[in-house]
């Protein structure tokens, strides 16, 4: 690993480590912790198998300070289980070895073991090279990175969860704004956007001090038919959301350096094969237009001297949410298909690549201003499609015009008819590397074929 011993400790001891340690193609819900790494700390989840969720109730033990912690099953679907996580000093004094020892046995005795476990070995060395190598991108993603007090809204979505682990575990103190009471023992920060009387709210005074602001709260645009009250809370969610966030830093005594704001590459609209750089002018159409007040809504923290960053996010490869869950379950059917003409370019992001792209935001201090939040390579839509059936070993199953997807689901198929050929010109010239530019290796990456390395440097 390519920090200190220490380093490596720290970073599985923080919150968010098991989460980050998780392969993404795995399901899996958290039911209860209590405590950390240390010795009696205990964590309860469910693995799902097929169509049956498994509890697993792990204790930890052998904790050795900088160095070694264990976790043992209490109760789950192992005869018995035992993990020992070891941190041991590397040759140089800025590298370290990470040793996982994992003893096991399956249940079903003899007969189990004869059936289960190649099939058990073969598992235990996809898990563990995944994690390994997240392990160590994850480290030197935040190698030299000065720690943060950052303030995040959409926590509690896909990607936001994600940042979220990504940043803890980095180090960082992140604090969630909510819109509920806030819990302020877990650092929460109550805000609740929007008109009339209940909205427009915000806690100012916990805010001071914040080194830096994410802000990725917003209606989903994919759940439910674009009626015109759907179209109104999509376009006040991300304007009001905003406007309120940008005013409350603005005033700030203590302003936050740096303030995130997620947008879309929807803001160049259909604009066929023109490559589209950060340069290339907004575009037509509905959420072209929600992008323009969007990103002109935080202009009082912009005017404030907070450096403003509009990220223009394509689309997020991530097994737990977005297009790609959305495609997989008819693709292993066999029922993969091409929408609209299929040439149509998308622009997409693997997700800890966006995770990346965020840190080195945050961090680089020549970027402001609209950002393409996507790699080098966009796929015109067959080749999307194709790649996603490929991977999963089944034929593309048809062509859906455009007017029949119109039909059944309204103007919100627009954005997949749409072609943008965003490229991530500010990231590419501020130094930013992708790890995986190559939607095959992507794919890989986050779905769990038989691991590759990244097609990229850090």
């Amino acid at each position: 690993m390519p920090v200190p011993a220490a380093d490596l400790f720290a970073w599985h001891a923080r919150p968010g480590a098991f989460e980050r340690l998780m392969p993404p193609w795995e399901q899996l819900r958290i039911i209860r912790r209590a405590g950390g790494i240390q010795d009696g700390a205990t964590l309860t989840f469910a693995a799902k198998k097929g169509p049956l969720w498994l509890p697993w109730e792990a204790r930890h033990t052998g904790y050795i300070e900088g160095s070694q912690f264990c976790d043992e099953q209490v109760k789950g679907p192992m005869a018995f289980w035992r993990h020992t996580h070891r941190c041991l000093p590397g040759d140089t004094p800025n590298t370290s070895i990470l040793e996982d020892l994992v003893e096991y046995r399956l249940p079903g005795g003899r007969v189990g073991q004869a059936l289960g476990n190649a099939h058990m070995q073969a598992l235990l060395a996809r898990m563990f090279t995944f994690r390994h190598e997240r392990t160590r991108l994850d480290l030197a993603r935040h190698a030299g990175v000065p720690r943060m007090r950052i303030v995040m809204t959409g926590a509690s979505g896909a990607i936001g969860g994600a940042l979220l682990h990504f940043l803890t575990t980095g180090g960082h103190r992140v604090q969630r704004l909510v819109r509920r009471k806030a819990d302020e023992a877990a650092g929460e920060i109550f805000w609740q956007p929007g008109a009339g009387l209940r909205g427009g709210q915000i806690d100012d005074a916990a805010l001071e001090g914040v080194d830096a602001v994410i802000h990725l709260a917003g209606e989903s645009v994919a759940k439910g038919r674009w009626t015109a009250a759907k179209k109104e809370a999509i376009r006040a969610s991300r304007v009001e959301g905003t406007r309120l966030l940008a005013r409350a830093l603005a005033n700030l005594r203590h302003k936050p350096r740096c303030l995130i704001v997620a947008s879309g590459i929807h803001y160049y609209g259909d604009r066929g094969d023109q490559e589209l750089t950060e340069e290339a002018g907004i575009g037509s159409g509905f959420l072209a237009e929600v992008s323009r007040e969007w990103e002109a809504a935080d202009e009082p923290a912009r005017q404030a001297g907070i450096r403003v960053v509009n990220l223009r996010v394509g689309v997020v490869l991530s097994a737990k949410a977005g297009m790609l869950k959305a495609g997989l379950r008819p693709a292993r059917l066999g029922l993969a298909s091409i929408l609209g003409r299929g040439s149509q370019w998308w622009s997409w992001i693997g997700q800890d690549d966006l995770l990346g792209a965020i840190l080195h935001t945050l961090t680089t201090e020549s970027i402001r201003g609209g950002v393409n939040a996507v790699t080098p390579s966009p796929v015109p839509m067959h080749e999307f499609a194709s790649a996603i059936a490929a991977h999963v070993g089944r034929p593309l199953f048809a062509r859906f015009p455009g007017w029949l997807l119109h039909a059944a689901l309204g103007e919100k198929v627009d954005p997949l008819l749409a072609s943008t050929r965003a490229v991530p010109d500010a990231l590419r010239r501020s130094g930013f590397r992708f790890t995986h530019p190559l939607l095959p290796d992507a794919l890989a990456w986050e779905l769990g074929s038989p691991p590759r390395p990244p097609t990229g440097d850090l």
